[in-house]
């Protein structure tokens, strides 16, 4: 993180490279999102957590004190990951850094797109991009470094040590 603890685009494409997976289909979802719901029950974090293989929603989580407007934060991120391949908190913060309008550069709409943190990509080492973590529930910042704790926590027990 650079000196004045603010987050850049590029940092999160690092992190994102950073927490490739070796592979992933629908048993490693469901551990995936277990371990998010095990933080946030731990916490009593009120959250929504899911976990999606392409347009499958493979894990779907809602904790005490979430609201169900967390499930439209979350369709709305699913639809910017998928698009972009990228976090959510990468796409804003990229287009704050370019001082663009990320909603007419990709020419979609505000009501289904959410560039707010809590939607991170899944990728693979030898598949790519498969899918997405979403979270919703807590400030965007804090959305976004859950799911980063997440998939570091499903890394470590795959003995993939970052």
């Amino acid at each position: 993180m650079n000196p004045d603890n603010k987050l850049t685009a590029t940092e999160l494409l690092l992190e994102e490279q950073q927490l490739t997976l070796p592979n992933f289909g629908i048993k490693e979802a469901l551990v995936l999102g277990d371990i998010g719901k095990s933080l946030a029950l731990n916490r009593d974090l009120p959250i929504v957590i899911e976990v999606r293989i392409g347009d499958r929603i493979v894990y779907h989580c809602s904790l005490p004190g979430s609201k169900q407007e967390n499930d439209w934060w979350i369709s709305r991120k699913a639809r910017v990951v998928k698009l972009k391949e990228h976090s959510t908190l990468f796409e804003r913060l990229s287009a704050e850094e370019r001082s663009v309008n990320w909603f007419i550069e990709n020419g979609v709409s505000e009501v289904d797109f959410a560039i707010h943190g809590g939607g991170l990509p899944l990728i693979t080492k030898k598949d790519g991009f498969i899918g997405s973590l979403l979270i919703s529930g807590l400030p965007q910042l804090d959305d976004h470094l859950l799911g980063v704790e997440v998939i570091t926590e499903f890394l470590a027990r795959k003995g993939e040590l970052l």
